[in-house]
């Protein structure tokens, strides 16, 4: 491996995001200068624009626009505030009870709608006033609302799952689903864990207990929305339909709950909907286009090859390799987001790994997971801005009631990566 093009490829794309380019055009600008320095420019730019088309030319990628949308439909305050019921009638009584209802909902929210964003912003605005009023600093409520919110992300369905399997070259969707729901109720329990003990230090209030009644009627208003996890995944393990299909399927049942059952969306709005979805398709998937050239570029000039010589210089110890790949991913998701991290270091640390035993979709879970943890940190974490902008404070001083809530993500991701059991073990119970 020739070092000059790697230090134009890194230079020129640290340049890029410091000028404040976005990182879509960064990648694809670094990447195509570092190719002209092979090539011409006419073919640079032709292998470039070959490259471009080809990362988006796949029928897995389809079910990122599919899920996006149906997301769409259930990102309404009304899904919301019926989660939102639901789980303050089952655990608001506990120490700290509404920070767990916040979590809670999070969890529920961010898994059926598929994005950690639109779970912070819709579980957020609902819970940061109930909070405040009862007596939570703002700022607890933000790194609450903020970290609970990338469970989404791990539970299913999730497209940072899903682009995790092209980037892994097709790795089964249906077993990265069902790998990540351990992880992801774990990451919840240890928020939950990390508030208890905050909320008895401050003395936080806790909520009157309800009847089971009054516990039966909020879940059976919040049953539909439910319904859709169970009828995803429990149609992708019965085979009934792929996740692609199971995509489909999910728009079809968000679009008559949210229009004809709860009817929180009016058919006039409907083309908003579509437009809001082809607004954040767009930006993941030139996302994904911009990323699967960089690969590429990588890939050409033996820069996998290069870190993974790299790495077992240092050691051949598994534990020792993964805690390297952990400190890297920790600091990289500080500064870019899941989609083009994915994209562009699955390639590079999963042939170091698999030959150490590390089972891909164990890898996965790793990966997602650290890179859920940059979402929420400085300076870059888009999902500390989005809760301390929902909570009606800066973002300084939000850090001091996440540093906890981060330890025991932390925590969590020490554990999936130690124990490849709690990755491993749903998907080796069904044949997907």
């Amino acid at each position: 491996m020739e070092i000059f093009p790697v230090l134009v490829l890194s230079l020129s794309f640290a340049i890029m995001l410091i000028l404040g380019v976005p990182v879509a055009f960064s990648i694809i600008g670094s990447t195509t200068l570092t190719l002209c320095v092979f090539l011409p420019l006419d073919p640079a730019l032709t292998t470039i624009a070959q490259r471009v088309a080809s990362g988006l030319d796949s029928f897995v990628l389809l079910a990122i626009p599919l899920f996006i949308l149906a997301g769409q439909f259930m990102n309404s305050p009304g899904i919301a505030g019926r989660l939102i019921r639901f789980a303050q009638n089952c655990i608001g009584w506990l120490p700290g009870g509404l920070s767990f209802v916040n979590i809670t909902a999070s969890m529920i929210f961010g898994a059926i709608s598929g994005s950690a964003g639109a779970a912070a912003s819709a579980v957020g605005g609902a819970m940061t006033g109930r909070m405040t009023k009862a007596g939570y600093e703002r700022a607890f409520c933000a790194a609450t609302n903020l970290t609970a919110s990338t469970t989404g992300l791990l539970i299913p369905p999730s497209n940072g799952l899903i682009v995790y399997s092209l980037a892994a070259g097709g790795l089964s969707i249906g077993s990265l689903f069902l790998a990540g729901y351990i992880p992801g109720i774990l990451v919840g329990l240890s928020l939950m864990a990390a508030a208890f003990f905050y909320a008895k230090r401050r003395g936080y209030p806790t909520e009157a207990r309800v009847g089971f009644r009054e516990i039966a009627k909020s879940f059976f208003a919040a049953a539909p929305s439910l319904l859709l996890l169970f009828l995803v995944m429990g149609g992708i393990i019965a085979g009934w339909f792929t996740p692609t299909e199971a995509a489909g399927v999910a728009v079809l049942y968000s679009a008559i709950l949210a229009v004809a059952i709860y009817r929180d969306i009016a058919w006039r709005d409907i083309p908003m909907v579509l437009l809001q979805a082809a607004r954040t398709t767009s930006m993941v998937l030139v996302l994904i286009a911009a990323s699967v050239a960089m690969s590429w570029l990588m890939a050409y000039i033996h820069l996998p090859q290069a870190i993974s010589a790299a790495l077992l210089s240092l050691s051949d110890n598994p534990i020792v390799i993964l805690l390297i790949i952990n400190l890297i991913l920790l600091v990289v998701g500080t500064f870019m987001d899941m989609t083009p991290a994915l994209l562009i270091f699955t390639p590079i640390f999963l042939p170091v790994v698999v030959p150490l035993g590390i089972d891909p979709i164990q890898f996965g879970m790793i990966m997602v997971l650290n890179l859920c943890i940059g979402l929420c940190t400085p300076p870059v974490g888009s999902l500390l801005f989005i809760g301390s902008s929902i909570a009606e404070v800066n973002v300084t001083e939000v850090v001091r009631p996440l540093l906890p809530l981060l330890a025991m993500m932390i925590l969590v991701l020490l554990l999936v990566t130690f124990f490849p059991q709690l990755s491993l073990w749903l998907p080796s119970l069904f044949d997907l």
